[in-house]
């Protein structure tokens, strides 16, 4: 009886983190601090990259930042196998490596064009000069560093304590909080191959492979080429709970 009700009650705290911040706010940005964010970045040139270019090496130092107009970046890792583990997935308007900008450190990170993609380049000097002067800008970034921290935090407590289910569930739901597109049943659509959510939960495709199956066969997600459907936000955040 003990052992039920500690698990009501981590399924409790569970949806109590995550209802509090409705998914639609991960991608919320008030207008005013888009428009800054605009008015300062448009003075540079618009440039190219085709999917999969290198922006940023690792070595690179932090002289430029880049503000993503169009497409998707993703900053990772690689480890002693070859293996792509994924850290972060910056998505417009965001402006990167901003730890780079302020701390004046070596960059040991690979940030890739996710997708074809459009960013303006500026001297780091002048974002850092620019973030002094618009405090609502600089809180603002504050704000999603410490959604960012949150979410690692949460990758954390799933790759100490959590099955490879747990850890492919948080990544789906996380992914679908920043990048899915909203149905008219309280469900989410993902364009996402199972090679990338393997990187992003630090799980082999066969592994990914295996634990989709169990998804679709609890009805929880459902899948088509390239597309993952989370049916039900709120059950599958329910679900989660459970399964950590």
């Amino acid at each position: 009886m003990i052992e039920s009700r500690l698990n009501d009650a981590r399924v409790v705290v569970f949806a109590l983190k995550f209802y509090s911040i409705p998914i639609e706010e991960f991608s919320f940005m008030d207008a005013s601090v888009a428009d800054l964010i605009e008015e300062f970045f448009s003075q540079y040139h618009v440039r190219k990259y085709s999917k999969g270019q290198i922006l940023i090496f690792n070595g690179d130092g932090g002289d430029v930042v880049y503000n993503l107009v169009s497409g998707r970046v993703k900053q990772y890792d690689v480890t002693y196998r070859g293996d792509e583990v994924i850290l972060n997935v910056y998505k417009p308007p965001a402006f990167f490596p901003m730890s780079l900008a302020i701390n004046h450190g070596e960059n040991v990170y690979i940030y890739e064009a996710e997708t074809d993609i459009e960013v303006r380049l500026a001297p780091a000097s002048k974002v850092v000069a620019f973030l002094k002067a618009n405090p609502t800008v600089m809180f603002d970034l504050l704000g999603r560093l410490y959604r960012g921290v949150d979410g690692m935090l949460g990758r954390m407590a799933y790759l100490m304590g959590g099955s490879a289910k747990g850890r492919l569930m948080y990544e789906l739901l996380i992914a679908c909080r920043r990048f899915g597109e909203k149905n008219l049943n309280n469900g989410y659509a993902l364009m996402m191959h199972e090679a990338d959510l393997g990187a992003r939960a630090g799980l082999s495709r066969e592994t990914v492979s295996r634990e989709m199956k169990k998804l679709v066969n609890e009805n929880l997600v459902t899948l088509s080429k390239g597309e993952i459907v989370i049916k039900d936000v709120a059950a599958f955040e329910i679900k989660l709970g459970q399964v950590f």
